[in-house]
């Protein structure tokens, strides 16, 4: 057990099915069609139900809260936390790193506060500014329209800040570097890593999820939009069928290797765990990231085809969970507290526990993905990797370096990988995202 003895344990994986993420949200209502059909209908058969829990839902008549599994219900924007970390984790996902083009800090600080201005009503379920209809003819229309009419379907929009962002190629860009932090490292290379650079790192990212395919897809659409001629999207990534989730209680997630995925994740109700493993403290620095996380991401390919022809023994064995009841080997249910000396040695439930990393946890948000297949006809598919964490350092770092010895890395590999600083929360709606840190670095324009 880790210090949080009132709580499950958990580690991190490469690629799920072990102790390294929380479990799925049931219940709810059907899913719309859209939902169902995803991206080329690749989400026909996972992440179908919607989240349990609660969030503000708007209503001609005012607010009012109802379960966020309702049909449209919409999640606050403003707060303490960016949503989108321990918010209840979503069914889609659409992920973007950006590129700043411009080099001036007042463009930079400008398009900061339009984007945060956008999210706050793209998540309420209004359009960007004067809206997509309506307005000069000859003039484009503020909002791209594909989102006419369909509900706010838990959007949320989360913006982290990269490295470089701060300082490339020893520049002071924007007059930032005084202020990057310490925790916001170069990740090194890990065993069995193949990264691709161009679909790597960013200046700034953006993580848009919602049940409904369409309204992530806009989110992330017009904060490009409005970004033309200072920023560029460097790389993109969809996601279906959540692969963790941040509710506790409810039925647990399966990946594309067919095991359950997420059985003691963080729970975004567990206060105390959230802000000794997920949120910064000022004691951190910098002041400016108090309040908020950091986030890493890989894409993480897996070789479904040698998979589906590996034996079943040999599946729970590489994982050291039932494939079945996902129970720990030595238990019954999935949620009993693993034996670890019953795994075996380089299982990946074994590897990956917070005993074998110095009590270390992520909050996990992943999602699955298939991008049709590559030049030999093999699917491209596997796992989106999205962990939330108080320091990279203590955090995924080691984990990953534990499980240079797992057995499953002969059928995953590391293909891009992410590391960024997640400002806090907007506070109300003179707040805007990095105000802080531009406060900080005390520069006229900010």
């Amino acid at each position: 057990m880790t210090a949080d003895s009132t709580e499950p344990t958990q580690g991190t994986t490469a690629a799920g099915g072990g102790d390294g993420d929380g479990v799925a949200q049931g219940g709810g209502p059907a899913p719309s069609r859209r939902s169902l059909l995803g991206w080329g209908g690749a989400g026909l058969a996972f992440g179908a139900a919607a989240a349990g829990g609660t969030a503000v839902a708007l209503s001609s008549g005012g607010d009012e809260t109802r379960p966020v599994a309702s049909e449209g219900a919409a999640i606050p924007f403003h707060g303490e936390h960016q949503a989108g970390i321990a918010t209840p984790v979503q069914d889609r996902l659409h992920f973007a790193a950006f590129d700043v083009k411009t080099d001036s800090r007042e463009e930079l600080a400008d398009l900061l506060k339009e984007w945060t201005k956008a999210a706050a009503a793209m998540t309420a379920g209004h359009s960007v500014g004067e809206g997509a209809v309506g307005g000069i003819p000859e003039a484009p229309p503020d909002d791209t329209g594909e989102a006419l009419g369909l509900k706010p379907s838990r959007l949320t929009v989360t913006v982290g800040f990269g490295r470089t962002l701060f300082e490339k190629d020893g520049k002071d860009r924007f007059g930032l570097k005084s202020a990057l932090p310490e925790a916001l490292i170069d990740l090194p290379l890990f065993a069995g890593d193949s990264i691709d650079p161009d679909r790597s790192h960013g200046d700034l990212c953006v993580q848009a999820c919602a049940d409904d395919p369409q309204v992530a897809v806009h989110a992330i659409r017009n904060l490009a939009r409005i970004g033309f001629g200072k920023v560029a999207i460097r790389w993109s990534q969809l996601g279906f069928g959540k692969t963790s989730s941040t509710t506790p209680d409810a039925q647990t997630p399966r990946n594309l290797m067919g095991f359950k995925d997420g059985t003691r994740n963080i729970a975004g109700t567990n206060t105390p765990a959230l802000r000794k493993h997920v949120w910064v403290s000022e004691k951190d620095g910098p002041s400016w990231l108090a309040g908020g996380s950091y986030v890493v991401t890989r894409r993480i390919r897996m070789r479904i085809e040698t998979w589906d022809r590996t034996s079943l023994k040999e599946q729970e064995d590489i994982f050291g969970r039932t494939k079945g009841e996902g129970a720990p080997y030595g238990k019954r249910r999935e949620r009993d507290e693993p034996d670890l000396k019953a795994m075996p040695e380089i299982a990946h439930v074994r590897l990956a526990h917070p005993d074998n990393n110095g009590g270390a946890r992520l909050l996990r948000r992943g999602y699955s993905f298939t991008d049709g297949t590559d030049g030999l006809g093999l699917l491209d598919a596997g796992l989106f990797f999205i962990a939330y964490q108080r320091d990279v350092r203590t955090g995924f770092v080691p984990v990953q370096k534990s499980l240079a010895r797992d057995e499953l890395n002969e059928y995953i590999q590391h293909v891009s990988s992410g590391l960024f600083a997640v400002p806090p929360g907007v506070r109300d709606k003179d707040d805007w995202w990095g105000r802080e840190l531009f406060e900080a670095t005390g520069k006229k324009g900010a």
